[in-house]
């Protein structure tokens, strides 16, 4: 009898014990963003500045956009750039990527990082929302 109590209080109580993944907040991510800006630009207008452009960051090799002067550590990096890689490297950059021009203290929020990729990831490579 025991047993079968126990089984039942785990199933009423799962779901309120499980962890739910948490929803990406484009909005929040754009506000994020502002983290970015000085260095940085999205969209169709984007351009290299301080840093390079944003657009189509995801599946893009690091080091490899046109026209920006990367630092030999980005270039010879070999990242391909996808969720994990950039949240790592936005943790903190110096420490992803040794050598980096990139001076910026990183993002160590977890939802923060989440929202700041849903937002870069709707910019395709030509900087026009996906």
């Amino acid at each position: 009898m025991t047993a079968i109590r126990l089984a039942l209080l785990a199933a009423l109580f799962a779901p309120a014990l499980a962890a739910p993944a948490a929803a990406q907040d484009v909005a929040a991510g754009e506000r994020s963003w502002n983290k970015c800006r000085a260095c940085h630009q999205i969209g169709e207008t984007a351009k290299n500045i301080v840093g390079p452009q944003l657009n189509g960051l995801f599946g893009r090799t690091a080091g490899t956009v046109e026209g920006y002067s990367y630092s030999a550590a980005n270039k010879n990096s070999g990242i391909v750039w996808d969720e994990a890689v950039f949240a790592e490297y936005i943790k903190d950059p110096r420490a992803k990527i040794p050598g980096t021009k990139m001076v910026f203290a990183g993002i160590k929020n977890e939802k923060e990082i989440a929202d700041l990729t849903a937002f870069l990831k709707q910019f395709g490579k030509d900087g026009k929302k996906l």
